[in-house]
């Protein structure tokens, strides 16, 4: 089995498809979020703060930490926004950047062994952000796309991957240090856009020996109900190799199809997180019940 490991300064983080699965959490990105943006501009990390926390304590295993605002100071805002996130958790964080300065600020700064997100195939990418992944001893996000841009032909996808992890090697970045994204796209502008990826990820687990992880929200996008479609996905997901996913923790569809999945998988032995967590929630249900029903009581006249 191919492990993956990242780490904070005092975490270790594992990912492999004999492991439970990893869920990156995806909040901390100003893309789409004008407000967060705006914030992060001026200096206010008051929101990254609260998504930091709420992301940890709804069971996100990493963090995605991504500072793309357009006309700002990229590099400089990802460090400050990387170290501020490692005084609050002690979770490894995913450094998000397509600038290559950005990432190499955020690098510098970091704690541990971070996950780089990300190198693509386009040649001017891989020379510039591999040399960064082994200086660091960081693990990368291969994304499959080139200078030809996102192919809907599953076979070309893995191709792009495999040149990526070859390309990779020559670097001295083994393959174990590297997690394929097969690019996941919005199924209601791609009606195949789910079994493309289905079909990918076993070839990756089998033949590339590489783990794997997705942006899984994106399946959804502009569809209602979207936390149905991406709890969904990440299910059927797992069982094809997907062994992470940069989503949303808070969400609680999301949430019990990874736990659900993992217990399905084999990888939550004997379901005990399952029923841990089932069993705590069925006490402090009953325990709330008791309460509002002696509340009732006494409120009744005598």
């Amino acid at each position: 089995m191919t492990r993956t490991v990242v780490s904070s300064a005092t975490r270790e983080v594992v990912i492999g498809d004999d492991q439970p699965f990893v869920i990156i959490g995806e909040r901390i990105n100003p893309t789409g979020r004008r407000a967060l943006a705006e914030e992060m501009k001026a200096g206010d990390f008051s929101r990254v703060e609260r998504d930091t926390l709420a992301q940890v304590a709804a069971g996100a295993h990493m963090l995605d930490v991504n500072a793309g605002i357009p006309l700002a100071d990229e590099p400089a805002i990802l460090a400050r926004t990387i170290q501020l996130v490692q005084s609050l958790t002690d979770v490894p964080l995913s450094i998000d950047s397509s600038i290559v300065e950005a990432l190499e600020a955020g690098l510098a700064v970091y704690q541990g062994r971070a996950l780089v997100n990300s190198v693509t195939g386009e040649e001017e990418r891989l020379e510039r952000v591999l040399p960064l992944v082994k200086k660091y001893d960081a693990a990368v996000v291969a994304i499959s796309n080139d200078e030809t841009g996102i192919s809907e032909d599953p076979d070309v996808r893995f191709a792009v991957a495999k040149r990526i992890v070859e390309r990779a090697a020559d670097h001295g970045i083994a393959a174990t240090n590297i997690l394929v994204d097969p690019l996941l796209m919005p199924i209601g502008a791609m009606p195949t856009a789910g079994r493309q990826v289905f079909r990918i990820l076993g070839r990756l687990r089998d033949e590339l020996k590489v783990n794997s992880t997705c942006g899984a929200s994106n399946v959804s996008f502009g569809l209602p109900h979207r936390e149905g479609i991406n709890g969904a996905y990440l299910a059927m997901a797992m069982a094809s190799g997907l062994t992470s996913a940069i989503t949303d923790p808070i969400a609680a569809g999301v949430r019990q199809a990874v736990m659900a999945g993992d217990v399905l998988m084999g990888n939550d032995r004997d379901a005990a997180r399952w029923i841990r967590t089932h069993r705590v929630a069925a006490v402090e249900g009953e325990r709330g019940r008791r309460i509002n029903r002696r509340r009732a009581g006494s409120a009744s006249p005598a």
